[in-house]
């Protein structure tokens, strides 16, 4: 539900503020006043596109914002969530159009592009009149028209499961196909690249460890020769530091038994004799190990060179080896069995066709039977809003396909093309005059014929719709007398489901409103400026009898305006 509408230095509007209300919202004002310009506000609030020339003369940039109550809408907030947008129950558009011609939109105060504006706009408001925004002109919106009426949401749930894995495997055998050849020729290759690194067996962080035993084999004399030095000045020689530490234990020994306080350090010593032990035996042990022999060092070098030339035609690193050893090593096994995986695939893209093609025909049958019904109940709604002898027809067709097409759907042994709601073409035919052959909708009728179409088709959909908003403009014309009341009772009804935002010249639909606005247009300082705003209940009356009688209104004038609104004596302020 639109909860307002902001319009700012737009066209003729300075400045409009307009909170609407649940049901019925009438718009009125005299020829000129500014009323579509509302709305034209409001289809490029919703994604239309702009041009510099409707920023109001004097000003910067023209805004329109919008705000929607969501909380319940879950597609809305799918959307939001897949754009990492944030969602509240009340959803703010915003659209700046500047003097230089640059556009910029909003959700929710985050900057989006208009292709998502339009998207969120289409799951919001339905909006006929003159312009590009009415769904039923458009005729790939036919199919879900006839889906809403009567076609279960299980089935088609079921069948795009099925069509999304069809899709998937079929976009997967193009690929192999694609790569089949290309996969022959490098197979000789893989195999030569694979063995060339198996043979090597290249291990992450090995190159490191590698450099690190090189260095110590590289230096092994050096380290033998200082090892051997560090062992004798500790532990070995005659004025080894081990020596030095036992002559001094015995002279601090001596010392204690005159002066008792030596004691003290006698511990020290203990402990200094311990460690240089502890480190004698350490160099000792390593001294013993150190390797003089030159065959591991010349291994050492080859595994290194090995690894080295690897990393110089696979990469420049041990990881981008292994990476390329499990790309490779993938390639070469689907070409090694490239026939079985065809044929696999190929044996799940049969059985899918096939369960496809059962799912789409279960939904073709339902779309059939509604067909009929919409077909029958249309004409009887357009007799009742001044349509009489019209026809209309929902013609649904399948695509056959012939020859070797790899794209397609089986039913009963026959090949169809599918799409991602079936396998049905959906388009309505009309012919509004008696002895004319339908015709498709999108070409034939008139603006105002479209209205009151999409008038019949909401009040027999209106149930299961889901769009919130339906704003209509001039749904009027051409009709009046008995035929306008049946178009606002119309109106009324279908209010019950939607909030309905009409625009209308005729007294009989705005007598019905639930909420009544008028449009003005007056002078500021010799500029014409536009207005709205909401009527209070008397001048709610003023407004229906001017309607029924031009700028004199009169006590019969006044008694009418009471009677289409329901009324029987005037209201009070």
């Amino acid at each position: 539900m639109l909860k307002s509408l902001h319009v700012k230095d737009y066209a003729l509007i300075e400045q409009v503020n307009v909170e609407f209300g649940s049901g019925l919202n009438i718009i009125t004002g005299e020829t000129g006043a500014g009323k579509s310009i509302l709305i034209d506000a409001m289809s490029l609030l919703l994604g239309e596109r702009a041009s510099s020339e409707v920023v109001r003369k004097g000003a910067f940039k023209s805004i329109i914002e919008g705000i929607f109550n969501v909380e319940t809408n879950k597609k809305v907030k799918r959307i939001l969530d897949g754009n990492e947008i944030d969602f509240f129950p009340e959803l703010i558009m915003r659209r700046e159009v500047s003097v230089k011609g640059s556009n910029r939109c909003f959700i929710n105060d985050t900057p989006v592009p208009l292709a998502l504006v339009k998207e969120i706009g289409n799951l919001l408001v339905d909006l006929h009149g003159q312009h590009e925004h009415q769904s039923l002109l458009r005729t790939d919106t036919h199919i879900d028209f006839l889906d809403e009426f009567g076609t279960p949401e299980e089935l088609l749930k079921n069948y795009e499961s099925n069509y999304q894995q069809l899709s998937s495997l079929t976009r997967e055998l193009s690929s192999l196909k694609e790569k089949e050849s290309v996969l022959r020729e490098k197979k000789d290759l893989y195999s030569f690249q694979i063995n060339e690194i198996d043979s090597i067996s290249p291990v992450e962080d090995q190159e490191e460890k590698l450099n690190e035993e090189l260095n110590i084999l590289e230096n092994s004399e050096r380290l033998m020769e200082l090892t051997t030095s560090a062992y004798e000045a500790l532990y070995e020689s005659e004025s080894s530091v081990n020596d030095y530490l036992g002559k001094i234990q015995n002279d601090l020994t001596e010392l204690s038994k005159i002066d008792k306080s030596f004691l003290e350090v006698m511990g020290e010593v203990e402990s200094a004799i311990t460690l240089v032990n502890d480190i004698s035996k350490f160099v000792r042990d390593y001294r013993s190990k150190i390797d003089l022999d030159s065959q591991n060092l010349e291994q050492i070098r080859e595994r290194l060179g090995a690894l080295t030339m690897l990393k110089k035609k696979y990469g420049g690193s041990i990881k981008s080896i292994l990476e390329h050893r499990i790309k490779i090593g993938s390639e070469f096994n689907l070409a090694a069995n490239f026939a079985d995986n065809i044929h696999s695939i190929e044996n799940q893209i049969n059985e899918l066709r096939n369960k496809c093609g059962v799912a789409a025909e279960a939904i073709s049958k339902r779309r059939k039977d509604s067909a009929k019904k919409i077909q029958k109940d249309v004409k009887e709604a357009l007799d009742y809003l001044g349509i009489p002898d019209s026809t209309f027809l929902v013609k649904i067709n399948q695509i056959a396909v012939e020859g070797s097409a790899e794209n397609f759907i089986s039913i009963n042994g026959k090949k169809f093309k599918y799409f991602s709601n079936g396998y049905d073409e959906v388009e309505f035919f009309i012919s509004t005059n008696p002895g004319e052959d339908p015709k498709p909708l999108a070409k034939v009728a008139s603006g105002g014929e479209v209205s009151r179409i999409m008038l019949a088709l909401k009040t027999i959909l209106a149930k299961n719709d889901k769009l919130p908003l339906l704003i209509f403009d001039e749904i009027d014309t051409g009709v009046s007398g008995r035929i306008a009341q049946k178009v606002g009772q119309s109106l009324k009804s279908l209010a019950a489901f939607h909030q309905i935002i009409s625009i209308t010249h005729l007294p009989q639909i705005a007598g019905l409103a639930d909420h009544h606005f008028a449009v003005e247009k007056k002078l500021n300082e010799e500029r014409a400026v536009s207005s709205i705003r909401k009527l209070k209940d008397n001048e709610r009356i003023q407004e229906v009898a001017k309607l029924l009688s031009g700028e004199k209104i009169t006590e019969a004038n006044l008694t009418g305006a009471r009677e289409l609104m329901g009324l029987h004596k005037p209201f009070i302020d």
